[in-house]
């Protein structure tokens, strides 16, 4: 009996749950050493705060460029998810807001270089522009509909906020007196009380 060869092909799987964890764990493993190290820091030493060996990392990611738009994919996603967690634990949605938002400065100043690392690859940076916002604004564009209803979310929009709050963020890594975080807190305290 003859059968259609590709009857018995099995449907591509996605990756085996230990395997995804692994990943996440190295994922977060790497975005605290560049926090602390810079994104040009020594694959050992993510491998060594990840338990695992060099050859496990260079498997997943074979270059730094792509182990950076990982990591970066990583935390953006994680912000994503932590809107609607924040709106839902949270009994006043102008508190998710703000712990949104801080979450969001603690991301935008911690990635810094992340531009520089990488390289000539611009299409791979736009791709990350791109996912950012396609992320990002609907998560802020709720937190905000649901912290200052619908004639706040008139006069201000997720994008703009998004990108005020990016535009106080920069340079924050290079000046210890400066705190984006309070100033970011300040703007955020005026939105809310904006009637």
């Amino acid at each position: 009996m003859t059968s259609d060869p590709n009857a018995s092909a099995a449907p591509p799987r996605g990756k085996r749950a230990d395997v995804r964890r692994n990943e996440r764990a190295l994922l977060d493993a790497a975005a605290a050493v560049f926090v602390t190290h810079g994104v040009d820091a020594p694959v050992r030493l993510i491998a060594s705060q990840a338990g695992v060996g060099m050859g496990t990392i260079y498997r997943h990611f074979p270059t730094r460029p792509a182990l950076i738009a990982a990591v970066y994919r990583h935390q953006v996603e994680a912000l994503a998810q932590a809107g609607p967690a924040l709106l839902q634990d949270e009994e006043d949605p102008r508190t998710a807001l703000r712990r949104w938002v801080a979450g969001f400065v603690d991301f935008l100043v911690t990635k810094h270089g992340l531009a520089g690392a990488m390289g000539a690859d611009t299409d791979g940076a736009d791709d990350l522009h791109r996912f950012f916002l396609d992320q990002l604004v609907p998560v802020c564009d709720t937190l905000l509909l649901a912290a200052l209803g619908d004639t706040g979310t008139k006069q201000i929009s997720g994008f703009v906020l998004m990108r005020g709050i990016g535009n106080l963020c920069i340079g924050a890594g290079n000046d210890t007196r400066y705190d984006a975080g309070r100033l970011v807190d300040l703007l955020v305290t005026g939105l809310l009380t904006t009637e």
